[in-house]
């Protein structure tokens, strides 16, 4: 498990631990990444055997789903089915920490969406991230940075910690120091004509419900 301590107020600096996560990525690996909740654990979610050993790597079982990262609402009409009513309402949702369940498309490995006919998608408001986007231009898995059943974290010796007896570990850490305390994403359903909101994380309700009454 690699470790490059990088500086996430200070991207430029930190362009070769990017890099070296993307060529990771890309060779179907596992990259302990900050983003703007907790650490994640990002991979390739159109790859499906990298997303088998994401599912190793966390034990997490095979009936829960992974959310995953696109860089744009056109990367996510690659995947989930978008009207443009829906559409105007990403627009005002994205980017940010609200994860939107949506009907899927037949274009992501059956383990990551557990069998269902939905995916949980979110544009994050983070550039780390959304330069890893740039530099692949395909989904990202969006799962937190943790063993399974155990607490995700913002802070890095925890997560190191969680992995570090692991038979299986991650291939490349993306060290940026402890985080800064924030909610978890909110989670929207949009898979029904009346919108639901699952879970209320940073998202301001009152405002998200205007925006879901338009």
């Amino acid at each position: 498990m690699d470790i490059i301590k990088i500086d996430p107020e200070n991207l430029r600096s930190s362009s070769y631990g990017i890099r070296k996560a993307a060529e990771a990525i890309w060779r179907g690996g596992a990259v302990v990444v900050p983003t703007d909740t907790v650490y994640g654990l990002v991979t390739m979610a159109t790859d499906e055997r990298a997303v088998t050993r994401l599912f190793n790597i966390k034990n997490r079982p095979s009936d829960r789903p992974i959310p995953v990262f696109v860089r744009d609402i056109e990367m996510a009409k690659k995947v989930a089915c978008i009207d443009k009513k829906l559409e105007k309402i990403l627009s005002l949702v994205w980017p940010g920490s609200v994860t939107v369940l949506l009907r899927k498309k037949d274009k992501l490995p059956e383990k990551l969406t557990a069998g269902r006919e939905t995916i949980g998608l979110r544009i994050p408001n983070y550039k780390l991230v959304n330069m890893l986007l740039a530099e692949l231009p395909r989904p990202l898995t969006a799962t937190s940075a943790n063993i399974s059943d155990q607490p995700s974290s913002t802070k890095i010796g925890e997560v190191l910690a969680q992995f570090r007896n692991q038979f299986l570990k991650p291939d490349l850490v993306l060290d940026a120091g402890d985080l800064k305390f924030n909610e978890p994403s909110t989670v929207l359903d949009m898979t029904s004509p009346k919108p639901k909101i699952i879970r209320i994380g940073a998202t301001n309700p009152k405002k998200l419900l205007e925006i879901l009454s338009i």
